[in-house]
């Protein structure tokens, strides 16, 4: 792996030695910045399952970057696509006019796609696929002459991206309670992890599919007439792998088709074989009426998001004059020539490396390797599900978050492994490219992690 030496690149000896005046210009997203430049974590390059980092450890990746690296770092066929677009078409407009790479990709996207999802509009990220969906569910309504159809549900717990569609819909109360009210007309169902009844399950937990009936008290408080969307993640990543119960995801979505309420699964985590197959609604079973994702679309190596229309959906805004723009929404880099080569790329690499298949491959050996870590000081719950997996710790007297930073901080500078942790959750989303002996190793190293951290 070709990469930047800090020992004899003085830029990067001053960066990662926490140099003030050289890492004090970057204002880091979801990062405690004052702690984080004291002892900074950079990586310099990467390659297959392994991150290197800029003193020269080789950091075995236990998150696929950020929930978006399924098929493996750099791998040639995606940097190749890239490098070849990149000097043949680098931008196009999709604004009244188009070029045919996104075209052809949401052709091959709808033809994985469950039925019948089978339109794709085309953004830049998780959170505006979110963003777009929720628009696109409202102007639905409208246009099939329910525009008092305004009331928008999401969950507790529930992570939707930092738009304010997303973070209104969502619940988790740091991301929202520093910006102010929010969209109005939002409201929220109970969120489903319970540790009393499901701690230690193995896979979805059998306990808690009657909290669906949630979404029926809200029906009876704001009357179903105003409710357009209820927006759930069938897994819900940064919240700590919460997992839906046996039986609650459909109940969810019969009682969306009773009352005409449109239903949203934000799989921009689930997406493209996290869960063993292209998407979790197929996996569980459960048919949404649109999906948003990003992350794995592209290897996360170009950034780009796609939401996923049904064709009752898409063809309702086809009416009036020819000429009309149907809906009055997108982005500058809708659709990007370069986004649209690694997307490309990246389809061709799951398929030719079958690797929607490896989580139903490798997940009764993940299952059973996480789950060898119970009985550890603190650990209070463990949970997975295809190749995602968490471990909950106890939260310190001090503080919730400090025993998983600790871990976290301790994995990466004492066992070289990179993992998340949220608050004191530890979760896990290798590549999809891993074999047994990476997830040993993975394992391995977090259970000594954890027995050394009091």
């Amino acid at each position: 792996m070709p990469f930047p030496d800090a020992a004899s690149d003085p830029d990067l000896q001053a960066l990662a030695t926490g140099h003030p005046e050289r890492t004090d210009a970057f204002w880091m997203p979801f990062t405690a910045n004052r702690q984080f430049k004291k002892t900074p974590r950079l990586l310099a390059s990467a390659e297959g399952m392994y991150y290197r980092s800029v003193d020269g450890r080789e950091i075995l990746d236990g998150t696929g970057g950020l929930w978006c690296v399924n098929a493996g770092h750099a791998n040639p066929r995606i940097v190749q696509a890239i490098q070849q677009q990149a000097a043949t078409l680098d931008f196009a407009p999709t604004f009244q006019m188009g070029h045919p790479l996104p075209f052809i990709l949401a052709e091959r996207l709808a033809a994985i796609a469950p039925d019948p999802l089978k339109h794709v509009f085309f953004t830049n990220s998780g959170s505006e696929s979110v963003d777009t969906a929720l628009k696109i569910a409202l102007a639905y309504h409208r246009a099939r002459g329910e525009g008092q159809r305004t009331r928008l549900i999401g969950r507790e717990k529930g992570y939707h991206g930092v738009g304010f569609g997303g973070i209104s819909v969502g619940g988790m109360v740091n991301n929202r309670k520093f910006f102010g009210a929010m969209l109005p007309g939002v409201d929220h169902l109970r969120h489903t992890l319970d540790l009393q009844r499901n701690a230690f399950s193995r896979g979805l937990p059998q306990h808690g599919a009657e909290l669906a009936e949630d979404l029926e008290r809200l029906v009876q408080l704001h009357d179903a007439s105003t409710i357009a969307a209820v927006i759930i993640e069938p897994i819900s990543g940064s919240a700590g792998v919460v997992l839906p119960p046996e039986g609650y995801l459909k109940r969810i979505r019969e009682i969306c088709d009773k009352h005409g309420i449109l239903l949203i699964f934000d799989e921009v985590i689930t997406g493209f074989g996290r869960v063993g197959k292209a998407f979790a609604a197929q996996r569980f079973g459960v048919t949404p009426d649109l999906i948003s994702t990003a992350k794995g679309l592209t290897n996360g190596a170009v950034p780009m998001g796609a939401v996923f229309a049904s064709k009752a959906i898409h063809d309702a805004f086809m009416h009036g004059p020819e000429g009309a723009i149907e809906l009055f929404h997108g982005y500058t880099y809708s659709g990007h020539p370069l986004a649209c080569a690694a997307a490309l790329a990246t389809l061709d690499v799951y398929e030719s490396e079958g690797l929607f298949e490896k989580a139903i491959e490798l997940g009764p050996y993940w299952e059973q390797a996480i789950h060898s870590l119970k009985g550890l000081p603190n650990v209070v719950d463990i949970r997975n599900f295809g190749l995602v997996g968490a471990v909950e710790l106890a939260a310190r007297p001090e503080g919730v978050g400090q025993r998983g930073y600790e871990v976290f901080n301790r994995c990466y500078f004492e066992q070289n492994l990179m993992v998340r942790c949220t608050g004191d959750v530890i979760a896990m989303s290798p590549p999809l490219i891993l074999n047994k002996e990476h997830i040993d190793r993975i394992f391995d190293r977090l259970a000594a992690t954890i027995r050394a951290t009091a």
